[in-house]
């Protein structure tokens, strides 16, 4: 009888909870209480004083609003950004009639070792700082009354990071409201079995939360296309339902198209949950000799390695921020992006989906060997299958990632006796296996560890997600690597070693290959080292420190690292190896940390295409006229000398025969590329005037472009990438800030200070100019020219209206520019 009251009650309470709405997701970032604190301080309870707290928005990062110190240990090379251990919280209310609903709190990513509590009872820890997860609050809300919620986060301990991690809760955060049955997190699983240009079939397998057999359920899927316009819909009672679309149009790199499908959960007659899942119908393969074939075309990866650092904005999420790093991109002519090394935020996967990226989704950057002494090598064991598979289910439905990578550079790559032995209790710890696995064989070395552990790995990946392939960057190519002996890849993707691609057909028959990480060239924007066809290469090993008396690096392509190479051999290489699936450069962007060659002053890297500002360097055209169809004509550096020098003119271009070069009006000669060049170049004597480049094809003139002798600078240019924004408290104007001489022209070699003022409702975010020597704090209102160059960003606010932004220095005219906001 009481058992027959109680399930009585629940199905009351079940049926009555769903008069509501189905599901509330609240973006849960505003007016959050932030402070440093000391390792001791306990700041969980409910009845902290939090009065003297900074009242803040998420997401944030407490690290980039530091100066850069060499006292700060936390990247290899020198001086950093400050970690430290920060408390946020917040005071929030649920009400009494929500007292039947599941209520969650979803987190983007924190880093890292954070815990949560909720009115002073810990719901959780998360050592990992790029992974999302969630908590269930329900237990412990106090319905109708103030909850308090308050999260650690603790980056004390450093060095844990090669690259600038950021510091605090850095991802969006998200307030959910279900009814007790509902769609769980990341609740569908959507593949396309059957892809062609007539017919596609939509496969959705739904996971249920709450769910138990006095429940009936029918789920209903209906397919939306971009417009929002109903294409099909199925329902049945099962969890895995199939769709058939006729005359899909099928999500490609040119045209990234976009459906949703609307899931409805219906429980004993009623609609309790809705939940919209984001697709695109694609069919895709890699092959050993064609390499990547998307939609039955073979598509060269033209791809970048890309760290999650957002230039002076650091590493907080903002959307528009990593639209406009995407967009520089695609006008490159990238279509890819390896998230290096590590979870991306959801943000660039949702870009990635809309832009028409080829996404590597990537894992870790280390297992049980650490590579920094406080590294997630310490938490690996305890907690890699937990963290795989929350990535793999969060990702799976994005149709932009087309591979899983299992690790980078991991030190399992080589056989070492000390760490790589372990006894039968602690390898069947570490592989969760229920069956044993033999003492023998893994001792006496037959059975290793590190094979066992990539194939775990890849089978924890094929058990979530089996409909793609599995890879992982590796830079020890020699036979006696355990990743490759598993078997476990499906793709072989190195780093670097390039006089080893030839090989890989014949050690990998059947294989697909992919350049997993290449090049690593170093260069400086607006920096040239001459001559030209001097080839620096720096530094002597990765770990031993390096310096220069100017921490610079050329623009020539003609620095690299000893592992690396230049960006033109890379390119060659790729161009004329057709089982080569494609690349992904090191790197689309500067990033800060792993200063590379040079330690400090050096405090971020040299590796990008792009520098942190958001400005191209030189090689920019180089992959734009290899890349792209368009028309291009590129010839640097800049034409402001001293007498008597001698310069190095190159040019890149494409779809032309020949470039001349005239100095002045007059012809100093007409260059051809030949054989497997890839830019022409002239050295001559400089002599003030102007250097005209014109690209002829069949004797017809293609395009032209000059570079004049600047004279000083008299006053400040701003100029907007986008003079209009949104007012929703995030969105960005990327603001680019010159110098002009007197008859208008832009000077490419000065370096004042610039000061910024703004009016209206609106904040600066920061400022930069792409030096990766400079020491101020990029959340400064100020910043010196670099090269002729430096960039402030402005922020809106949720008021419309106009922002004023104002330049200032003490030798040049101001400059005003105003945005307006909607």
């Amino acid at each position: 009888m009481k058992y027959l009251f109680w399930t009585l009650f629940f199905i009351f309470l079940s049926v009555s909870s769903f008069a509501g709405e189905p599901r509330s997701t609240i973006l849960f970032t505003e007016n959050w209480q932030f402070t440093l604190s000391d390792n001791f301080a306990d700041n969980s309870k409910t009845n902290v004083d939090d009065s003297g707290w900074r009242t803040l928005d998420l997401p944030h990062d407490w690290s980039i609003e530091a100066d850069f110190s060499e006292k700060n240990p936390s990247t290899p090379g020198g001086g950093a950004l400050p970690g430290g251990i920060g408390w946020y919280r917040k005071i929030f209310m649920v009400e009494k009639n929500k007292s039947a609903k599941k209520i969650y709190i979803d987190f983007d990513g924190i880093y890292w070792n954070s815990e949560v509590w909720i009115n002073g009872v810990s719901v959780g820890k998360r050592p990992n700082g790029y992974i999302s997860f969630r908590y269930d609050l329900t237990p412990y809300i106090q319905f109708g009354e103030k909850n308090v919620i308050a999260v650690k986060v603790d980056n004390s301990q450093q060095p844990n990071s090669r690259w600038y991690s950021g510091s605090g809760i850095y991802r969006n955060v998200y307030l959910v409201q279900a009814n007790p049955v509902h769609i769980d997190l990341w609740g569908t699983y959507i593949t396309t079995p059957e892809v062609s240009k007539d017919k596609a079939v939509i496969k959705i397998q739904t996971t249920i939360n709450g769910a138990n057999n006095i429940h009936k359920i029918c789920l209903h899927h209906v397919l939306v296309n971009d417009k929002g316009k109903e294409i099909t819909k199925v329902s049945g009672e099962g969890l895995t339902q199939e769709m058939i679309v006729n005359k899909p149009v099928l999500w490609s790199i040119e045209n990234p198209y976009l459906y949703k499908v609307i899931t409805s959960l219906e429980v004993n007659g009623k609609i309790v949950d809705k939940y919209e899942t984001t697709t695109g119908i694609r069919s895709f393969s890699f092959d050993a000799e064609k390499g990547f074939i998307l939609n039955g075309e073979q598509v060269k990866i033209n791809g970048v390695c890309n760290h999650h650092d957002l230039g002076c904005l650091g590493v907080a999420v903002n959307t528009r921020a990593i639209e406009r790093q995407l967009e520089i991109l695609k006008a490159m002519g990238c279509n890819g992006i390896r998230c290096t090394h590590n979870p991306p935020a959801p943000e660039l996967l949702d870009l990635c989906d809309r832009m028409g990226f080829i996404v590597m989704d990537e894992a870790f950057d280390m297992w049980r060997k650490r590579k920094s002494t406080y590294d997630y090598s310490q938490y690996f064991s305890e907690w890699y299958e937990k963290d795989l598979t929350d990535l793999i289910l969060r990702d799976r439905n994005h149709p932009s990632v087309f591979m899983w990578s299992i690790g980078n550079e991991v030190l399992e790559q080589w056989t070492d006796a000390k760490t790589d032995t372990l006894s039968l209790q602690e390898a069947n710890f570490l592989l969760n296996k229920q069956k044993d696995i033999d003492e023998q064989a893994l001792t006496s070395g037959q059975l290793h560890i590190n094979a066992l552990l990539t194939q775990r790995l890849a089978d924890i990946v094929k058990e979530i997600d089996p409909t793609r392939p599995v890879t992982a960057g590796c830079n020890e190519t020699r036979p006696s690597n355990h990743l490759f002996l598993s078997g476990a890849l499906d793709i072989i993707g190195f780093n670097y070693h390039t006089k080893d691609y030839a090989s890989v057909p014949k050690r990998f028959p059947g294989k697909p290959f992919l350049g997993a990480e290449t090049v690593s060239a170093l260069m400086t924007r607006g920096y040239y080292q001459m001559p030209s066809d001097s080839m620096f290469i720096w530094p002597e090993r990765w770990d031993k420190p390096f310096f220069q008396p100017i921490n610079q690096c050329s623009s020539y392509d003609n620095c690299h690292v000893p592992w690396g190479n230049t960006h033109e051999e890379s390119l060659k290489l790729i161009k004329k190896n057709n089982f080569i699936a494609g690349q992904y450069v090191w790197t689309g962007f500067d990033y800060m940390g792993e200063p590379t060659p040079f330690w400090w002053p050096s405090r971020s890297s040299y590796f990008g295409i792009i520098d942190l500002a958001g400005f191209p360097k030189d090689v920019y055209y180089l992959y734009q006229s290899e890349w792209m169809n368009q028309n291009v004509l590129h010839i640097f550096p800049h034409w402001n000398w001293k007498k008597g020098d001698i310069v190095d003119i190159w040019a890149y271009y494409n779809n032309a025969d020949e470039v001349e070069l005239f100095l002045n009006g007059k012809s100093v000669g007409i260059k051809k590329k030949i054989g497997e060049e890839l830019h022409v170049s002239w050295r001559i004597p400089f002599e003030s005037g102007v250097l005209k480049a014109v690209s002829r094809k069949s004797g017809k003139e293609i395009l032209t472009r000059e570079i004049k002798t600047r004279g000083e600078p008299v006053r400040i240019l701003l100029t907007a990438d986008r003079s209009t924004i949104s007012a929703n408290g995030k969105d960005l104007s990327f603001i680019t800030v010159e110098a002009l001489d007197k008859d208008g022209n832009k000077v490419p070699v000065v370096d004042n200070l610039i000061h910024f003022s703004i009016e209206g409702d609106g904040k600066i975010a920061g400022t930069d100019n792409g030096d990766p020597t400079n020491h101020n704090s990029l959340s400064k209102p100020e910043r010196n020219l670099f090269n002729g160059k430096c960039l402030v960003v402005v922020q809106s606010s949720k008021k419309v209206g106009k922002i004023k932004i104002k330049a200032e220095s003490k030798e040049l005219t101001s400059g005003e520019l105003e945005i307006k906001v909607r």
